[in-house]
C-alpha cells in the first residue's frame, strides 16, 4: 500500500517529482559512469506508454459527433504547430540539428493522459479529450516519421525504417497490449471494479517510467550540462516560447469557435504534448546524439507541467464558468 501512496504522491506533484528527478540525474551522471543507463532506456519507455494504453479505451473513437472540434484539434497540432517548432528551431539553433529535432518532435506527437486529467480538472469536455488523446496518439505515430524526414532529412540522417520501428514497439505494440489487458481486467473483475478501484493504479506506474527517463537523459548529459552551465536557460527559452504561442492560439481559436467545455478540450488537446513518446525516439533511434534532443524534452515536462497547472487557475476567467458550457456535438 505504501508504494501505490508514493506512487501517487509523485503523479500527482509532477511540478516537484520531475525537478527533482532531473537534479538526482545531474549528480549522478557527474560523479559516475552513467553509460550502462542506455539498457534502461527500453523498458522505462514501456513502462511508460504501456499503463497509458491500459487506460484507453480506442472504441471511443467510434462515439459520434464531435467532427468539428477533432478537426480543428488536427489542424493545429499537425499544421501549425509543427510549422512553429520547425521556425522556432530555424531561427534560434540553425546550426544545432538535434535541438531542431527535440523541437519537432516535441510539437509533432500531441496529447497525452496529461490531456484528459488536465481537461476533467478544468471540467471541460472530457469525452472529447479521450477521443483527441487517442487520435492524437495515432496520427502523430504515422505522421511524425514523414514530417522528420521531410523537414530535417537534409541536415539530419532520418533512419525513417528505424523510426516506423521504433514507434511501432513504442506505440503500437504496448496499445495493443493494452487493450488486451484491459479487456482482461473487465472480464475478470467488472467495469464498475475496473473504474473505482485498477484503472486509478496504472497513471503512477506509467509517471515512474517517465521519471526514470527524465533521470536517464540528465544523467546522460551531465557532464556536458556542469560544463556548461548556460546550456538549460538556452533550452528553456524556445520551449516557453513554444508552449505560450500555443496557450494563446489555441486560446483564441477555443473562444471563437466552440463552447466553454469544448475550447478547454482544445486547449489541452493542442498544448499538452506526448513527451514519452519523443523522449523515446530521441534517444531510441538517434542514440548518443540524441541525448542532445533527449535534454531539450526533459526540460519540456517541467514547462509542461507548470505551464497547464497555472493555466487552469485562469480557465474560469477565460472561458465563463463552468455551469456556462456544455458538450458540443458539432
Amino acid at each position: 500500500m505504501k508504494m501505490w501512496k508514493y506512487l501517487s504522491w509523485l503523479q500527482k506533484n509532477l511540478v516537484w517529482s520531475i525537478p527533482l528527478s532531473m537534479l538526482a540525474g545531474l549528480v549522478f551522471g557527474n560523479v559516475s559512469d552513467p553509460a550502462f543507463l542506455r539498457s534502461a532506456i527500453l523498458p522505462l519507455t514501456f513502462l511508460m506508454v504501456y499503463p497509458m494504453m491500459v487506460t484507453m479505451n480506442v472504441r471511443d473513437l467510434l462515439h459520434p459527433g464531435g467532427n468539428k472540434l477533432q478537426g480543428v484539434t488536427l489542424a493545429i497540432n499537425f499544421l501549425l504547430m509543427p510549422a512553429f517548432g520547425y521556425g522556432i528551431g530555424l531561427l534560434l539553433f540553425p546550426h544545432q540539428p538535434m535541438i531542431r529535432l527535440a523541437l519537432l518532435l516535441t510539437s509533432l506527437l500531441p496529447t497525452s493522459g496529461m490531456t484528459i486529467s488536465w481537461t476533467g480538472f478544468a471540467k471541460g469536455n472530457v469525452p472529447a479529450a479521450v477521443k483527441m488523446t487517442v487520435i492524437g496518439l495515432i496520427a502523430g505515430s504515422f505522421l511524425a516519421p514523414v514530417y522528420l524526414k521531410i523537414l530535417l532529412g537534409a541536415v539530419v540522417e532520418i533512419p525513417l525504417m528505424q523510426v516506423f520501428l521504433q514507434i511501432a514497439l513504442i506505440v503500437f505494440l504496448p496499445l495493443v497490449l493494452g487493450a488486451l489487458t484491459r479487456s482482461w481486467l473487465i472480464s475478470r473483475f467488472g467495469e464498475q471494479e475496473y473504474n473505482q478501484q485498477i484503472k486509478p493504479k496504472f497513471p503512477p506506474l506509467s509517471t515512474l517510467g517517465v521519471l526514470g527517463i527524465v533521470f536517464v537523459s540528465m544523467a546522460l548529459k551531465a557532464k556536458s550540462i556542469i560544463a556548461h552551465p548556460d546550456m538549460l536557460p538556452n533550452l528553456l527559452l524556445p520551449l516557453v516560447l513554444i508552449y505560450a504561442i500555443n496557450f494563446f492560439v489555441s486560446t483564441i481559436i477555443g473562444k471563437m469557435l466552440f463552447t466553454r467545455n469544448d475550447a478547454i478540450a482544445l486547449v489541452y488537446g493542442t498544448v499538452m504534448r506526448n513527451l514519452s513518446i519523443a523522449l523515446a525516439i530521441a534517444l531510441g533511434v538517434f542514440g548518443e546524439k540524441g541525448t542532445d534532443a533527449a535534454l531539450l524534452i526533459a526540460l519540456a515536462y517541467i514547462v509542461q507541467v507548470q505551464a497547464g497547472a497555472w493555466y487552469i487557475k485562469f480557465t474560469d476567467r477565460l472561458f465563463g464558468d463552468s455551469g456556462s458550457g456544455s458538450v458540443s456535438v458539432a
